[in-house]
């Protein structure tokens, strides 16, 4: 496919991280090469319905003071019609259908449920809508942490132990739940299955404050998983990117978090709100062959749920070099100052060229299975 492309930036969504969501659009819609590239706005709002918003409105999401964006509902919706092999946008007010658009590629950037989970994947697969990104079986299975962490270790990627409380155990035989999750070394932390942005997550040091911290996590998502933490340990990340050309997945600088705070925890104010008590190395200050390692593994745990398009695959590194696989996203935080552009930025690849290679590889791959 050549020429110009006309890109469907989606953003917002139902999930806790609708904010996130938002303010990753605005940084995306600002970076885009407007020469090669036709940008229409879709929101999806909190309530999730499928809404146009101008392109000046989304450039103008960002951070202000420590209020993140919202989309209104004050927008016209928006629908997708499939028809003679094409895929269109129109604008719906009332009863009339206007201003219909050809679309070449979905760029959606969602994170959490309902977004990132397989669920929009899916939708697109059936209008044989090209999007970046991991498809349907590994968004779920990346998303969802319990199923991440089995397939993980059935490809033998290490992993740190955990307990998964399903809904149905918790509701019907909670005490048999926390002598599972009492198994664990403290400390552990206690998160939803399906979450994402820290949201929703406690680490608890003593037993007494399981119960308290479930509760609390089955606010986000009914499935719960309790981690056994890693004490003294390096958090460190690295990025990856999917091969062109059927060629080989591609691994970024690895970075390290580093928190001044007494907790240590890299939580959500930390992530996306300024003067946090953080550093974010990039590069991660290590041996040449222990970044190489990381690297190494973060394209095994790519590959190994099937991902497509970008991920960014997070580890913690104990004292010994020994290296965990904390988690993957599939669709990892992509403002100009996250973590996978910053990693990218510094592997000789900046912010424009990553916008525009995730494009690329989206519209290189077949729709239909593959």
């Amino acid at each position: 496919m050549t020429g110009r492309r006309t890109v469907a930036l989606i953003f917002g969504g139902s999930s806790s991280e609708h904010t996130i969501s938002c303010l990753t659009a605005g940084s995306v819609a600002r970076a885009i090469d407007r020469d090669r590239y036709d940008l229409i706005g879709i929101g999806i709002t909190g309530n999730g319905r499928w809404v146009r918003v101008p392109l000046e409105e989304i450039r103008a999401m960002e951070v202000r003071g420590e209020e993140l964006p919202r989309l209104s509902e004050d927008h016209p919706d928006a629908v997708l019609i499939t028809s003679d092999g094409e895929v269109r946008l129109v604008t719906r007010h009332g009863d009339t259908l206007s201003d219909p658009a050809r679309l070449d590629v979905a760029f959606a950037l969602l994170h959490g449920p309902f977004g990132e989970d397989g669920t929009i994947q899916g939708l697109f697969e059936m209008h044989g809508l090209r999007y970046v990104g991991a498809g349907v079986a590994a968004s779920a299975v990346g998303m969802d942490k319990h199923l991440m962490k089995l397939a993980l270790a059935s490809s033998a990627i290490p992993i740190g132990p955990f307990v998964c409380i399903p809904p149905r155990e918790w509701e019907q035989d909670p005490a048999a739940c926390l002598d599972a999750a009492n198994s664990l070394q403290f400390p552990v932390y206690v998160k939803p299955a399906r979450g994402g942005s820290s949201v929703g997550i406690t680490r608890v040091d003593q037993p007494d404050g399981l119960t308290t911290a479930i509760e609390e996590a089955r606010r986000w998502d009914p499935k719960v998983l309790v981690e056994q933490g890693f004490v003294d340990c390096r958090e460190i990340e690295c990025g990856v990117l999917g091969g062109r050309s059927g060629g080989a997945s591609r691994a970024s600088a690895v970075a390290e978090i580093r928190m001044h705070t007494e907790s240590g925890f890299y939580d959500f104010k930390a992530k996306y709100l300024p003067e946090e008590q953080v550093s974010l190395d990039v590069p991660a200050v290590l041996e040449e062959q222990v970044s190489d390692t990381l690297r190494e593994l973060a394209v095994r745990t790519f590959d190994a749920l099937g991902c497509e398009g970008l991920a960014r695959v997070d580890f913690f590194l104990d004292r010994q070099g020994r290296p965990y696989v904390n988690e993957i996203n599939t669709m990892p935080g992509f403002t100009a100052t996250s973590m996978f552009p910053r990693m990218w930025q510094h592997s000789g690849v900046d912010y424009p060229q990553l916008i525009d290679e995730l494009i690329s590889l989206a519209l290189e791959r077949p729709t239909g299975l593959r």
